[in-house]
């Protein structure tokens, strides 16, 4: 006897998918224009918003600003700007969260971060807000923000065990978090038992799945390692031999994570954020196969 419950991965297009995307702040003209080009492709979708990252140090915050200033400008969607704890004391935290709220921005992305270049530890900034929970706690007192945090489905690297990450992410939730996004998976299995742990803890705001197309698989491998996330056997196999041909990358990258989000969609999950690289093709296309395309006038 087949299963056929398995049929519904190849069901009509979902009609109920939110989509957000995460870009990073371009250092030269030309990553401007492809980042540029990128939110105007995928400023027809109408996510429900798109984040800017930041890194540590003076220009890093400065060109994330920038754009998110920009895009409020510039676009009709709706911008987080990434904070982090790390090379800043909580008056420059604030002063900036400050900054963000005067000029229109109502939605943080809230991080610890990690260490600055050169360093392997993370160690608190003197002065500074020491960890991701007292960052949102701090952020909440400036202004009324709508507030996102990370959650991590295979454990964050750091953390002594899966109860402390979840009882850590609990701690960002109490403190005023509205939203967790995840670090990126690729085993279906890992989001979805980590969400029946994460409503077994009673955490009940949303927890936007991270997808994370693959455009280059040894350097996603690299960064995997130091993120915790599996890279499975099967992944690399779909991807041996293609080193050589971005193309057939880019088809079989659009391929894979549109299964993935199709079969979580299956499993109910409805929420996706996308981590772009600051491009819009592979993003678009998932989002075509998942239902969420331009509306027609």
């Amino acid at each position: 006897m087949h299963d056929l419950s398995a049929l519904s991965v190849a069901a009509p297009l979902p009609q109920d998918v939110n989509v957000s995307f995460e870009f990073f702040p371009p250092s030269t003209e030309k990553m401007e224009q492809s980042l540029w080009s990128s939110l105007k492709r995928l400023e027809p979708l109408n996510p429900a918003f798109v984040s800017v990252t930041y890194g540590a140090g003076g220009s890093t915050r400065e060109r994330t600003h920038a754009t998110v200033s920009r895009i409020l400008k510039e676009t009709s969607l709706n911008p987080a700007a990434h904070l982090t704890c790390v090379g800043a004391t909580r008056e420059e935290v604030d002063e900036v969260a400050r900054q963000y709220w005067d000029s229109g921005v109502r939605h943080l992305v809230a991080l610890r971060g990690d260490p600055p270049e050169g360093e392997t530890v993370y160690k608190p900034h003197p002065g500074g807000y020491a960890f991701a929970s007292d960052l949102v706690e701090g952020l909440k007192k400036v202004a009324d923000f709508e507030i996102s945090v990370a959650a991590y489905p295979e454990v964050h690297p750091e953390a002594t065990s899966a109860t402390a990450d979840m009882d850590y992410l609990k701690k960002k939730i109490d403190a005023g978090a509205t939203r967790a996004i995840t670090q990126y998976f690729f085993k279906v299995e890992h989001y979805l038992r980590f969400l029946d742990r994460a409503r077994a803890a009673e955490i009940e705001v949303p927890i936007v799945a991270g997808i994370l197309p693959v455009t280059n698989f040894a350097q996603v491998t690299r960064f995997s390692k130091m993120c915790g996330a599996t890279v499975p056997k099967w992944l690399a196999e779909l991807f041996a031999g293609l080193e050589d041909d971005p193309e057939t990358r880019k088809l079989v990258a659009a391929t894979v994570a549109a299964e993935q989000c199709r079969v979580l969609n299956a499993n109910g999950v409805k929420d996706f954020h996308f981590y772009t690289l600051n491009r819009a093709d592979l993003a678009y296309a998932i989002c075509h196969v998942l239902g969420v395309r331009p509306k027609i006038a």
